[in-house]
Parts: C-alpha cells; structure tokens; sequence
C-alpha cells in the first residue's frame, strides 16, 4: 500500500474527511473482500496521480461500523468522493481506474 493513502476510523473521520481543506476519496473495503484487493493498486496510483490535490483514506467497514451506516454503505467496496464535507460522488465496486479518474475529473 502506498504511504499516500491513510487507514482512518470512526473517531478520526471528521477530522480527516468532513474538515479536510482538499478532496478526500474514501474507500469503504474489507479484509475479506477480493474486489477490494483488486482496486487496491488502482488507488495506489490515483493517490499518486493527484498527489496534493486529492487525499486518498480507507475505511475498514469491519472495524468501523458508525460511518459506513451513516453514508448508507451497502457493500464493498464503495468508494465516495468528499468535497467540503459533503459526498460529490459515489462509485460502488471494483471498477478499472478510468472509471475512478472519470469520477475524480468530473468532480474536481
């Protein structure tokens, strides 16, 4: 994994996501969940790609159970693009990375 990208809990979230001053793409994954190892190298490269404009977290959604609840996250993985504390975008499963830099253009 890339020393870009931040393993964040339920307790840190506010303060890394919602009161970011940049985007932040969250990804909602799972230990046990093979597309979300798949994606895995995939985010490794956009939080390389847009490095100082963008943050890149994952949420382990075994491990932090409140924030997957409260966005309605209804299977993994899901990734979701905050913007000033609010969702701009939203893709659900492991989807190749010119779909993940559609989302990110589009949004940003």
């Amino acid at each position: 994994m890339s020393d870009l990208i931040s393993h964040i809990n339920d307790s840190d979230f506010e303060a890394q996501v919602l009161k970011s001053d940049i985007p932040v793409l969250v990804d909602f994954w799972a230990t046990w969940c093979g597309p979300c190892k798949a994606i895995a190298p995939i985010l490794d490269e956009v939080a390389k790609d847009y490095e100082g404009r963008l943050k890149v977290v994952k949420v382990d959604i075994d491990h932090n159970q409140k924030t997957p609840i409260q966005y309605n996250v209804r299977g993994v993985p899901t990734m979701m693009l905050f913007k000033g504390g609010k969702v701009e975008a939203t893709q659900v499963g492991a989807v190749p990375k010119g779909r993940v830099t559609q989302m990110l253009d589009n949004a940003l």
